[in-house]
Formats: structure tokens, sequence, C-alpha cells
């Protein structure tokens, strides 16, 4: 008697079809997920220092107006909550937009708060990493 051993084939690949006139319908410039990385550091020269980021912070291209919402923060808290910084320590966070136009060279940091003491950083000139340090 033949022992016949069981062999797995391997998945078969297939290209999904292409509907020529759903992929002609749609806007070159939606094609490409794009993200903007603003790396933000904070020298604390205060005692018991409190930040927060607003929902409502935005990059404004300076030649269209166009505003990149943002997306998505890291090592900072969202208002109402704060997040307090050590005494004397230079803290970094991280906050990543949605893409600025192709045709941006140069933009600003504008968090639209209903009091005083938002972020603003003006003139930021854009770099084709779309990756960015500034000091707040």
């Amino acid at each position: 008697m033949i022992n016949a051993a069981h062999v797995e084939e391997a998945p078969v690949k297939v290209k999904p079809k292409i509907d020529i006139d759903t992929l002609t319908a749609i806007a070159p410039e939606t094609l490409e997920d794009s993200f903007v990385y603003v790396h933000c550091h904070f020298q604390n020269t205060a005692h018991d220092m409190l930040i927060r980021i607003w929902r409502s912070t935005y990059l404004v291209d300076k030649g269209s107006g166009s505003r990149s919402k943002l997306i998505h923060a890291e090592n900072i808290s969202f208002a109402p909550v704060w997040t307090k910084i050590p005494d004397g320590v230079n803290y970094s966070f991280l906050l990543i937009f949605e893409g600025l136009p192709k045709s941006c060279k140069q933009f600003d940091l504008v968090e639209e708060i209903p009091q005083p003491g938002g972020f603003e950083v003006r003139n930021i000139s854009r770099n084709e990493k779309d990756v960015y340090h500034i000091n707040i």
C-alpha cells in the first residue's frame, strides 16, 4: 500500500479587475495619502506647567489658505485634559496632520481656541519629507 503525502497548494494570487471608469473619476491628488509630522519641542522654565492641544489646530498653507486638520497627537493630551510638564524639562510631543497641498511652499501652525495662549508658529518652510521640528 502506498501512502500519499498531503501536499498543500500555495494560495493563488489574483489581481483585482480595475474599473477604468472609476479610476478616471478619482482626482489624482486623492490617490496619494500623505501626512505631515510636526515634532514640537517645549522648554519648560516654569513650575507646574500644564499644556494641552485643541482639535482645532491646523496647518495653514500661506499661498492658498488651505487648512490641514490635526489627525493625531502623541505625548500631549487633547483639551479639556491637561498634560503636566516636569519642571525644567525640554518636553516633546508629536502632531500628525492631513497632507498639505502639493503647491504649498510655506505654512503656519495655528491652534484656534476661544481663549488666549494657543500654540502658533508662523512661516514654516516646507520640505520634501513633510517632517518638521519646531520650538513652541
